[in-house]
């Protein structure tokens, strides 16, 4: 379950698996799933704090913190943005099938062609499983990429210049493309349990205030899906 990609003084950045908790849940003397921050820190025999996490279902980069200021300056740059994380996702093609009639939504028809960018803006509500739209919601920016297709699935990259939860789920979904296993969010295709193809693969340092300083590269980047 612990698969280190870099360690030193003051961070120590893993590669999840998907059908694992980046931290503790609420319930965790009643939770029996398992989870890599607790597994990372009786690993250590150090106290770590988490900077940024995944959902249980989506695999790949998560950053902890060795320190409580390497915590403070971690929680920064994200806050500011100064950290860019790229997703790998896979989606099948283009159908608002999953999406109920009376859900507004403008159900656009995507030109997909190799190289093309979107930039996709809502306003997101977290509900107690998933997330929705909402004027009451918060600011949400996704910048996709579409990577072409394999197979009978679509590939995309994402940059979530926000952080809201279940950010690129949503989004993809809303515009008619599903993550490959994420039935939560309109998906049809089964894959193994606990598993959706969302991965964390790529994370820029480059503009963080101080990174090089600690220690870090500008950017870390591991296999994508």
């Amino acid at each position: 379950m612990i698969r280190i990609v870099f360690e030193n003084s003051h961070f120590v950045i893993c590669d999840k698996p998907h059908g694992v908790l980046s931290t503790p849940s609420r319930f965790e003397e009643d939770d029996e799933r398992q989870c890599l921050g607790t597994a990372l820190q009786k690993s250590l025999g150090v106290q770590i704090y988490p900077v940024n996490r995944l959902d249980f279902e989506v695999s790949g980069l998560i950053v902890y913190a060795k320190t409580a200021e390497a915590h403070r300056k971690g929680n920064a740059w994200f806050e500011h943005k100064e950290v860019s994380k790229t997703y790998r996702a896979l989606t099948t093609g283009q159908s608002y099938a999953h999406i109920p009639a009376n859900v507004a939504n403008p159900r656009v028809t995507l030109n997909l062609e190799l190289g093309n960018t979107f930039e996709w803006r809502s306003r997101v509500l977290r509900g107690k499983r998933r997330a929705y739209e909402s004027p009451q919601g918060k600011d949400c920016l996704t910048l996709a990429k579409y990577q072409g297709q394999r197979g009978s699935q679509q590939v995309w990259d994402l940059n979530p210049v926000t952080g809201r939860s279940h950010q690129l789920r949503f989004d993809l979904s809303r515009h008619g493309f599903p993550i490959v296993g994420d039935k939560l969010y309109g998906s049809n295709v089964e894959l193994d349990a606990n598993q959706i193809a969302l991965r964390s693969y790529r994370i820029d340092f480059s503009r963080a205030n101080g990174a090089s300083a600690l220690g870090l590269p500008d950017v870390i980047e591991i296999e994508a899906l």
